[in-house]
């Protein structure tokens, strides 16, 4: 009888080495990467006031509970689900018998949201993930057979998990694609929208979502040459600015980076659009009494959000508004520091609108 023979011995395979004592790199983060295996690693990383690679930190979770006032048997719609931090937190609030929607247009972080939740206990009857985005909220509750919710949460920022991964294209940090858009499927990259528009409607665009005061400078150095990527963009606005104004500060031309990248990704994803829809159409998806929040993170978006609120107010349409823009704590921008630009506004469907 012929014998089996023996197993080849395992391979040991060392995981890629990086330079330096901690990996600066998004893929090299294993550890950040795998919370589930190396939670004490993760935990300091959020001790030093930083997000973990790949995850994201809802913001201003207690003042949002105060805002929306949740309770049990409530029907909630999360329009942003993202992480589904600020979701669990709400859920927690409506048992027994609520039920919150999630609402997301990625379709990559959308199913890693359900998941966390599903894990976390909420079964299909408390909790459903949709694919879509905000702008159809009313064709979003009449598909789940409702007429309106009792709250709506709107949290108007992007996640960390689109700004960390380099792949995604909406942060210069690390090099990568310029893409920008929160449905890769979907629409055109920014390195498209760049090549296809004129110099004079770049300028527009950048002063338009972004208030740039720099923005005729950088649209001509944006259309110097085709860009592709996240650094190239980068690259050209900050060493044109400091050529073109020698006396601009460093803090300044920074700001103006991050201003060309917030123009580009508004207009990659329509954002302004979807937002003048929600707002119009918040009033016919609210109960009676009900109640919704909005965090935005730029004056363009703040500015939509106080004027739908008060122009509402005015109409009775809603029986109360925030009379002054709510922002994240001391404690909590140490601990987040991406919580620091964030602006909470809320208001209060009128009992007997007609709206």
């Amino acid at each position: 009888m012929l014998k089996r023979p023996p197993d080849p011995p395992a391979v040991h395979t060392r995981r890629p080495r990086y330079p330096g004592r901690n990996p600066r790199r998004f893929e090299d983060k294993y550890k950040e990467l795998n919370p589930e295996r190396y939670a004490s690693d993760v935990q300091k990383v959020l001790a030093s006031g930083k997000t973990p690679a790949g995850t994201h930190r809802p913001i201003m979770v207690d003042e949002v509970l105060r805002c929306l006032q949740p309770v049990a048997g409530d029907v909630a719609v999360d329009c942003t689900l993202g992480g589904g931090g600020h979701a669990q937190a709400i859920l927690e609030h409506l048992q027994p018998g609520g039920r919150l929607i999630g609402l997301d247009v990625d379709p990559l972080e959308l199913p890693r949201a359900e998941a966390r939740l599903r894990a976390a206990g909420f079964g299909a009857d408390t909790f459903v993930a949709r694919h879509g985005n905000f702008a159809g909220l009313p064709t979003v509750l009449a598909a789940e057979g409702l007429g309106a919710a009792d709250l709506i949460l709107a949290d108007l920022g992007v996640s960390s998990m689109q700004i960390d991964n380099p792949v995604r294209g909406f942060s210069y940090k690390e090099p990568g694609p310029l893409d920008m858009r929160m449905n890769p499927s979907h629409g055109e990259p920014a390195s498209q929208l760049l090549a296809r528009l004129s110099e004079e409607k770049l300028a527009s665009l950048l002063t338009e979502n972004a208030d740039e005061p720099h923005a005729r400078l950088i649209a001509s150095l944006l259309k110097q040459k085709p860009v592709k990527t996240t650094h190239a963009v980068e690259r050209l606005v900050r060493t044109g600015l400091s050529r073109a104004l020698p006396n601009l500060a460093k803090t300044d031309v920074k700001m103006s980076v991050r201003r060309t990248f917030q123009a580009l990704r508004i207009a990659v994803n329509d954002e302004f659009s979807a937002l003048d829809w929600l707002l119009r159409s918040l009033p016919q998806c609210l109960t009676p009494g009900g109640r919704v929040v909005m965090i935005t993170f730029h004056s363009g978006e703040d500015r939509r959000v106080k004027k739908a609120f008060h122009a509402g107010y005015r109409a009775g349409v809603y029986s109360d508004v925030a009379d002054e823009v709510i922002r994240a704590t001391m404690e909590e921008t140490r601990e987040n520091r991406r919580a620091s630009s964030a602006k909470l506004r809320w208001a209060v469907r009128a009992p007997e609108s007609t709206a």
